[in-house]
């Protein structure tokens, strides 16, 4: 696609672009969607239920199970709990992340040891890894930033080495691959999250767990039900995280798109690549081997506020992930004092854009556009 840079005809207000448009997305699936919750109502059947998508769900992603959870918070947290890990354990955890990485960890007890990413990828990678490794170190989470998969054979023999568990946290990395192999399924387990903006995005909230090892599945099974081994004996102290039926069967009918949404997604952030190539937009880097799923597309500008404030007049949405690294976070304070300079000034410079699959050709020309009009002017002030 040729993108020109004038300015559309029309104004710039009567033509918004979504940062997502997820009535779009849904359209065509509405008597699908509709038809399973007037089943819901016919059946009274809300909870439970749930087998046929964690099958299809573990398929899709390469394992041998899947277990359904109330959101992807949850999901971390009740992998950290199977895998034993508590007060006195540190687990390692890329600081430019969402905070329910971090979250899980402290409510599981553990410390959460904060790193650095790599300043091209924005992904933290093996080398951060092994240099936060101590004798307390239980764990690392690796975060599958806005759906790109870091260097997984690097990171599972680091790991390897320092005998410590790694949990993916793939909540924005629905169908990403490294090197021929889906999200999920490297690490000792893996968590997903299903809030409605994600990839693969329920009706309300939801999460899974995936893993290879049947101990850990039937651990996070029995946890996320109460602890339950039969219906009235509960074998551990558990709490209620289920995904329900209605959920799941919505999760179910899109299962099918998302590889053609991908698709989709990964076209747009072509044309994003070629309109911005050799400005002072900077894209986040590609790691080798990895197919991202470009959940967000991330940019990073020198004035992101101010871009911000233009794009908004333009008509187009944007958000900012994110905007204080957890390390700064004041419900971290006093858990770190590093300094991490990469995550730091992607916080103060990375700007979200427009991304989802129902984007058009002149929605994705109307924000190159604007965020190039904005960017040259600053440069000539």
């Amino acid at each position: 696609m040729t993108l020109s840079l004038h300015p559309p005809e029309t104004p710039r207000s009567s033509r918004p672009v979504a940062f997502l448009d997820l009535a779009a997305l849904h359209d065509p699936l509405r008597a699908e969607l509709d038809d399973a919750w007037r089943s819901a109502l016919t059946t009274s059947s809300f909870i439970g239920r749930v087998e046929r998508f964690e099958d299809r769900w573990a398929e899709f992603c390469g394992v041998d199970h899947a277990i359904g959870v109330g959101n992807g918070t949850d999901a971390l947290e009740l992998v950290l709990a199977a895998l034993r890990i508590g007060p006195g354990d540190e687990v390692i955890i890329p600081a430019n992340t969402f905070v329910a990485t971090a979250e899980a960890v402290a409510n599981v007890g553990a410390q959460p040891t904060f790193v650095d990413v790599d300043p091209d990828t924005l992904l933290v990678g093996a080398e951060q890894i092994a240099a936060a490794v101590t004798p307390r170190t239980a764990a690392v989470i690796v975060v599958h930033l806005y759906g790109q998969i870091p260097d997984m054979d690097a990171i599972m023999a680091t790991a390897a080495a320092a005998g410590i568990a790694v949990v993916e946290d793939a909540a924005q990395a629905h169908g990403a691959e490294f090197r021929g192999r889906r999200a999920g399924s490297f690490g000792n387990a893996s968590t997903f999250s299903f809030y409605p903006g994600k990839n693969l995005g329920a009706l309300g909230d939801g999460g899974a767990v995936v893993t290879n090892d049947p101990a850990l599945a039937r651990c996070v099974r029995t946890m996320a039900n109460h602890g339950r081994a039969d219906h009235h004996l509960h074998t551990i102290v558990g709490r209620n995280s289920r995904l329900d039926s209605l959920q799941a069967q919505f999760l179910d009918i899109k299962l099918p798109h998302l590889d053609a949404w991908n698709a989709a997604r990964k076209r747009v952030h072509a044309q994003y690549s070629e309109a911005f190539d050799g400005s002072s937009v900077q894209m986040v880097g590609t790691v080798p081997g990895s197919q991202s799923v470009h959940h967000l597309e991330v940019v990073r500008v020198d004035d992101r506020d101010g871009l911000r404030r233009y794009l908004a007049e333009c008509g187009i949405e944007s958000g900012i992930h994110y905007a204080t690294p957890c390390h700064l976070q004041p419900a971290f304070e006093g858990t770190s004092s590093v300094t991490l300079p990469v995550a730091e000034e992607a916080a103060r410079r990375q700007l979200s854009i427009p991304m989802h699959p129902t984007m058009r050709d002149h929605d994705v020309e109307a924000v190159v556009t604007a965020v190039l009009e904005h960017t040259e002017r600053e440069a000539n002030t």
